[in-house]
């Protein structure tokens, strides 16, 4: 039972309302400072810390609620006897509930300008020491680190008189989460501003336990970041399927930052595989986008991970008939599409992300390697320059179709090339890439443009255009756009571009041989473009 309730916050929201839901349960209320008078001016009766313990707040306030009246009337254990007989020859009453939450350490030193001096005053002592206490002591005692917890507290003290173990027991684990939190942050501030050394420390909750790892003999696990409110997996809602891999979790989100790069202007599709988008496309329909998507690699297709930037509907899910899939990821589903996917298949996993458009809420992205943690910022963007180098002139008409092709290219293993091609007004394919290869060149020719010849061979068995394959091939590639993640080291790449009537060629430019790569892309009439900005993705 709650009889005594020491309320001392930083963050003043919904406290007075607590408070007057505790005041109206007859439970006494002891305070401090700012909350002490905030309360009082709404008319909620408080005694002040200073009347428990005997001492004037001082120094400034850095001292007032550390004192045994305090300390000793939430740790003192009610089971033991020994306890209770201590407080009682002290005169220390029992405190029930604790309600706390620090001084704004993290948001003092974010903010431009900030000094050592102001950054350490917001340094908290014994806000943390009362949580902490609380919290030990989690079997008599309520504490309570978040305004968002008021609501619960207090739903179950009117409802039962006492606060239940189950929520004591999660408010108690939620506070040293809490003050852990509070004195990593102290400690990366203070390791960076008084010894100049860098330090690193990652919160992660929730670990999920997952069906296997990349292989069916190892053990994974994935671990939330909480931090995190936009657009993530972690943030996804599986709505039908069984559970998810780590292969999944992997090319779940490959799927997701390559949608993300091409935009939502127009619905777009992207199908990945290993990692890799094996397909993406954009359309003036969902449906349009996905078949364009399937048909850059329709073998590949098989067993891949579907994503795209808008709700997933009827046509769409009707087009994947017979198809295999193992998971699709979308900011939701139409009613009459969520009922057949699950008609399709016990296994097919489906998440609803409703973030999905929103902006990424991360600027960095991490990787660990046996002994150690790679931090890094996000690759943003798609070209520093757009610099035609070449004597036949880029044609701007084709720029957004450059974007496109450059966004598949992001995404793809590198060493890595794509080919684009406008299949309609402004609605664009990637038709093929080449990947994860050690050089170039076999991503050029023997990986790409192969395998743009076969895509295009399946599409021309099905479209029978009035003309000759070899025809048609050409007339595709020849209008299509292919974008490099890095800069060409010798020219023989633009060679097997021109063998394959590859005509527009995207690149960062950078190699100390670019007088040459030019050189033989204006011998062979080829338009070029550097963009300055290197795309690997390891």
């Amino acid at each position: 039972m709650v009889k005594r309730a020491l309320l001392s916050v930083s963050d003043k929201t919904g406290i007075v309302d607590f408070a007057r839901g505790l005041e109206q349960l007859n439970i006494e209320i002891i305070s401090t400072g700012g909350t002490a008078k905030m309360l009082r001016d709404a008319g909620i009766e408080t005694i002040d810390v200073s009347e428990v313990t005997g001492f004037p707040e001082m120094m400034g306030g850095r001292v007032k609620t550390l004192h045994p009246r305090i300390h000793g009337g939430l740790l003192c254990m009610r089971g033991n006897l020994e306890h209770m007989g201590e407080a009682e020859k002290e005169s220390i009453e029992l405190i029930d509930m604790v309600a706390v939450n620090l001084y704004p350490f993290e948001i003092t030193v974010s903010k431009e300008g900030v000094n050592l001096d102001e950054a350490i005053e917001n340094i908290d002592i014994g806000g943390p020491t009362l949580l902490r206490s609380a919290a030990k002591n989690y079997k008599s005692v309520t504490v309570i680190s978040d305004p968002e917890d008021y609501g619960e507290v207090l739903k179950e003290l009117r409802s039962a008189g006492v606060v239940s173990d189950t929520t004591r027991e999660k408010l108690a684990v939620k506070v040293f989460r809490h003050t852990a939190n509070y004195d990593s942050n102290i400690d990366t501030y203070l390791s960076k501003t008084l010894l100049d050394e860098d330090v690193l420390r990652m919160n992660f909750t929730e670990g999920t336990k997952l069906r296997y790892g990349e292989n069916w003999h190892q053990e994974a696990t994935f671990y939330k970041d909480e931090a995190i409110i936009g657009p993530a997996l972690s943030n996804a809602k599986q709505l039908h399927g069984k559970e998810l891999s780590y292969n999944n979790y992997v090319d779940a989100d490959n799927a997701l930052q390559t949608i993300k790069e091409v935009g939502n202007k127009n619905p777009a599709v992207a199908i990945v595989k290993h990692n890799n988008p094996c397909g993406l496309a954009t359309g003036n329909t969902l449906c349009e986008a996905l078949q364009h998507a399937w048909d850059g690699d329709p073998i590949s297709a098989f067993g891949s991970i579907i994503c795209t930037n808008t709700v997933f509907d009827l046509e769409s899910a009707e087009f994947l008939k017979g198809k295999f899939v193992e998971i699709i990821l979308a900011p939701g589903f139409e009613h009459d599409a969520l009922e057949y996917l699950k008609d399709k298949s016990s296994n097919l996993r489906l998440l609803e992300l409703p973030q999905f458009n929103d902006a990424f809420d991360t600027e960095t992205t991490y990787k660990y390697v046996i002994g150690g943690m790679l931090k890094q910022t996000r690759n943003i963007g798609l070209y520093e320059k757009w610099d035609c180098v070449t004597e036949t002139a880029y044609p701007e008409e084709k720029r957004g179709l450059s974007e496109f092709c450059i966004c598949a290219c992001k995404s793809t293993k590198s060493n890595s090339v794509t080919l684009a091609y406008e299949y309609k007004d402004g609605c664009y394919v990637m038709i093929a890439m080449g990947a994860g290869q050690p050089n170039r060149v076999d991503s050029i020719r023997k990986l790409a443009a192969t395998k743009a010849k076969e895509n295009l061979e399946i599409i021309y068995e099905r479209e029978k255009p009035d003309m000759s394959f070899e025809e048609y091939w050409q007339s595709i590639l020849s209008e299509s756009v292919m974008a490099s993640d890095a800069f060409f080291p010798f020219d023989d790449s633009i060679i097997y571009s021109d063998e394959s009537k590859i005509r527009y060629i995207i690149s960062p430019g950078g190699s100390i041989r670019d007088d040459e790569v030019i050189a033989t892309a204006n011998r062979l009439n080829i338009s070029m473009v550097f963009t300055g900005m290197r795309h690997f993705l390891h």
